[in-house]
């Protein structure tokens, strides 16, 4: 009986420890963490002219890794398919801008949020006088556009259904349609469209930029990855209170020296 029992004791701690082994503790075996994301969202991820991934987002993956001891992999992927990729091990986690949503965490988990931002409209100048607000567009007299497979796009079938709505595969593309009077209004997070309405807007647009939706950004990982989402909020919780955090923060969004090297 006592043999029987060793036997089962030791089959729970090994099944225990398979069960503990994370992406975070495979990326230090491996010495490198794979990071999925579409660099096209301002600031948190874009190209620069040389050709290199920058940004908010990708500042805090180098002050992670480094935490980690390990060198950092960004892994290109286009945003509608970047749950997909995750789960078929294409990467390690996702970094990426994405919303903590209700129906995404049905299918991956997340960590605690990193910022939190909103919803907010580009506009056609010309309907500075006529549209206050999102639900001013909700008729069919008008369209609106954002990015496939975004919270942006989400809301727009949601919230302002009764309005014509195309989709594009990147931001930028989505914006010159409303620049070019294609389009309306464009629907996309705030840090992104306060850049955007200078930097793309060519005295076109205007920028109502009152959020109206409530949008926790976060790193996403595969579901019952708990010990990486441990390891990953105890460390927001140490750059938050160490300078890292606000330093990071300061550099994209209180300062626009950035958009230098995007010309």
């Amino acid at each position: 009986m006592k043999k029987l029992v060793a036997s089962l004791l030791l089959s729970v701690c090994a099944f225990t420890g398979i069960a503990q082994a994370g992406v975070i503790d495979d990326a230090v075996k491996r010495g490198t963490l794979r990071v999925g994301m579409d660099p096209t969202y301002m600031p948190f991820e874009m190209t620069n002219k040389r050709g290199e991934i920058i940004g908010f987002e990708v500042d805090l993956l180098k002050a992670m890794t480094k935490a980690m001891g390990v060198k950092l992999e960004l892994v290109s992927t286009s945003y509608d398919g970047i749950i997909p990729a995750l789960l078929t091990d294409k990467f390690d986690m996702i970094g990426s801008g994405m919303t903590l949503t209700q129906e995404r965490n049905l299918r991956i988990n997340f960590s605690e949020p990193f910022i939190v931002v909103g919803q907010t409209l580009l506009i056609r100048k010309e309907l500075a006088d006529k549209v206050k607000s999102y639900k001013d567009l909700n008729s069919a007299d008008y369209r609106i556009t954002s990015k496939i497979g975004t919270t942006g796009e989400m809301v727009a079938k949601k919230l302002i259904s009764q309005a014509k709505y195309s989709g594009f595969d990147n931001e930028q593309e989505a914006v010159m349609d409303v620049v070019n009077g294609k389009a309306d209004a464009f629907i996309y997070d705030a840090p992104y469209n306060v850049v955007a309405v200078n930097k793309a807007g060519a005295g076109k647009l205007v920028f109502l930029d009152q959020p109206f939706t409530f949008e926790p950004l976060a790193f996403g990982l595969k579901k019952g990855d708990y010990d990486s989402i441990n390891w990953i909020n105890n460390w927001l919780h140490q750059i938050r209170e160490d300078g890292t955090y606000d330093r990071i923060h300061a550099k994209w969004f209180k300062s626009t020296n950035w958009l230098k090297d995007m010309e």
